[in-house]
């Protein structure tokens, strides 16, 4: 698989029938291994052993309902209450991160109401705050370790 921008790491991989499949510590079972899961592993990887994020806070393939559509978002981090705190979507890494991606998190984002959006193709990653007050977001320089996360 391509290498990212982000920390490599012991990579559980498993074939059957030809397929491949990753290990992903969030659902504990091995999943189909498309570039999105590669960029979805590495990242959630990222955030739990490098920025501190409680992985028993996350949840990778949340469903909710959009307009009456099922949807599913790629990573959600909770609040310690469960109230959900961030989004996460991912692209393969051939996937330029544009609006037509920001547009696609801000629809969840209209359900789920969280304090940060993350958009991430595993090259080039952008975090963005919330302001519901005055009805606008702050781009981050970087993504925060949990401990500022909670602070912000």
């Amino acid at each position: 698989m391509l290498s990212l921008n982000l920390p490599t790491y012991n990579v559980k991989i498993s074939q059957k029938d030809g397929k491949k499949y990753i290990f992903d510590e969030l659902r504990r079972k091995f999943v189909n291994l498309s570039p999105e899961e590669w960029v979805r592993q590495h990242f959630v990887h990222f955030l739990v052993e490098h920025k501190g994020y409680p992985k028993n806070l996350m949840g990778n393939e949340i469903c909710l309902k959009v307009n009456g559509m099922s949807r599913r978002c790629d990573t959600v981090l909770y609040h310690r209450n469960l109230i959900p705190q961030m989004i996460i979507e991912y692209k393969a890494p051939e996937i330029a991160v544009n609006q037509k991606v920001f547009s696609q998190i801000s629809t969840y984002n209209m359900v789920l109401k969280v304090d940060y959006l993350i958009v991430s193709n595993g090259i080039d990653h952008y975090i963005c705050k919330m302001d519901y007050t005055n009805q606008s977001y702050t781009f981050l320089k970087d993504i925060p370790n949990y401990n500022e996360l909670i602070s912000l």
